[in-house]
């Protein structure tokens, strides 16, 4: 490691141990010359891969033209992804805010929740993520809660759909969503009366890639209607191809009240988006709404998300996910045949996780072992997420997410990497 890389605070553990100099499409390459397969899409944000040349040819175009203005000041770039946005979404998700960050987006749409309800009081799931600002760091169950004093008061925790280790220890392996019930009536006896929203992922990617049930939305969005809650659908993971849909919400049938977006639309650009409906903006906007930012409705990250968004469209790269995920998922099925280490394998598209234990029958999560086979896939070049729940030893999962544009070949080197680390570290 370069030792200017002591200069660095470490926001999140050790920092990776190469430069990395350069990188194009699935590959990473160090500066001493290493090749690496970046099967974590760069945090999942490389939607169309490192580089793609619709991105460099977006962001020279905006170079030229406008790069950053006044918040309050709105350049073409930023009105034709309001009007992509809003005609890729169902009706009636037709405002748009753009920010910089998934927390950002996260953030403004839990103040517009609060503003529409009158309300303070908002859940989310156990195992979720939903960014590092302050609103929505309370919102985060998977990890960052400790050594830093009380989160923001008025957030209450819905056991999230995790058959495979149920939180309410009801179900095994097929979720009945009996959570659900659980968590409304724990909130029903703790709140003071003042709901405003719910919050969560279609998938629980940071949590373990926690694939939740059919008729699990319709019925999380009943029980919160029912309460007078607004509905937030964070799909800054799964949103624009990632599980084989444009959006999650395809998949799981629901319409909410708010979606942002963020992470999959700037294509490795700092760019966010909150959407919601003409009613509820109005109504925030009459009762003051206030969320002002330095960086907001920026031209040139706008001009970014427009290619990516264009490469999604015109090459189907949704269609591809699903395609090119089939043959992932039987690559990562095929490899729990044959290891016993591997407890369970999920996933939809191009989202998956596979769980590491230390006995099937007990389902002891392997920690150790997962940092092996992590540590033997870096080293074989294959880069990979491992994730754990708050306290470390609640489960040990490795989150595979290369980009949509990730080749068969690239699929199977990356099985025959994982493979031999599983061998190895075992």
């Amino acid at each position: 490691m370069d030792p200017r890389a002591e200069l660095m605070v470490r926001y999140a553990g050790e920092f990776w141990p190469e430069v990395i100099a350069r990188s194009s499409g699935s590959w990473l390459e160090t500066t001493e010359g290493r090749r690496i397969l970046d099967f974590t899409s760069g945090q999942i944000c490389a939607t169309i891969g490192h580089g793609h040349p619709r991105i460099t040819a977006a962001v020279e175009r905006a170079l030229r033209e406008n790069v950053h203005l006044n918040s309050r000041m709105l350049a073409p770039p930023v009105l034709d992804l309001a009007e992509r946005l809003t005609g890729l979404l169902p009706d009636p998700l037709d405002r748009v805010m753009l920010l910089s960050t998934g927390g950002e987006a996260n953030e403004a749409a839990l103040r517009m929740a609060k503003l529409a309800t009158g309300g303070f009081e908002v859940l989310a799931l156990t195992r979720s993520w939903h960014g590092m600002t302050g609103g929505s760091q309370a919102s985060t169950y998977s990890a960052g809660r400790r050594g830093h004093g009380p989160t923001m008061p008025g957030v209450f925790a819905l056991p999230a759909p995790y058959a495979y280790r149920c939180p309410v220890r009801h179900c095994t392996d097929t979720c009945d969503t009996t959570c659900l019930d659980v968590g409304f009536d724990m909130y029903d006896e703790q709140s003071t009366g003042a709901p405003a929203a719910v919050i969560a992922e279609p998938v629980l990617s940071a949590g373990g890639v926690i694939v939740p049930p059919d008729g699990y939305f319709a019925k999380l969005a009943g029980l919160a209607h029912e309460r007078g809650m607004m509905v937030i659908l964070d799909e800054a993971q799964t949103g624009f191809g990632r599980l084989g849909a444009m959006f999650g919400m395809e998949l799981f049938g629901i319409t909410p009240d708010f979606v942002t977006l963020s992470k999959t639309l700037g294509g490795g650009l700092p760019i966010s988006a909150v959407v919601t409906t003409a009613e509820l903006e109005q109504t925030a906007y009459d009762r003051g709404l206030l969320y002002y930012t330095s960086h907001q409705s920026d031209p040139l990250p706008a001009a970014a998300a427009l290619a990516v968004l264009d490469v999604v469209q015109e090459e189907d790269l949704a269609a591809r996910a699903r395609e090119r995920g089939e043959r992932l998922g039987a690559h990562l099925r095929e490899l729990q045949n044959r290891h016993e280490g591997v407890g369970d394998v999920r996933g939809l598209g191009l989202l998956w996780g596979v769980e590491l234990v230390e006995d099937r029958d007990t389902r002891k999560p392997a920690t150790a072992f997962g940092d092996a086979v992590t540590g033997a896939c870096e080293r074989a070049g294959l880069c990979m997420n491992i994730v754990r729940g708050q306290h470390g030893e609640m489960s040990a999962c490795l989150r595979i997410a290369p980009p949509l544009t990730v080749t068969e070949d690239e699929i199977d080197t990356a099985a025959e990497i994982l493979d031999g680390a599983l061998t190895k570290a075992r």
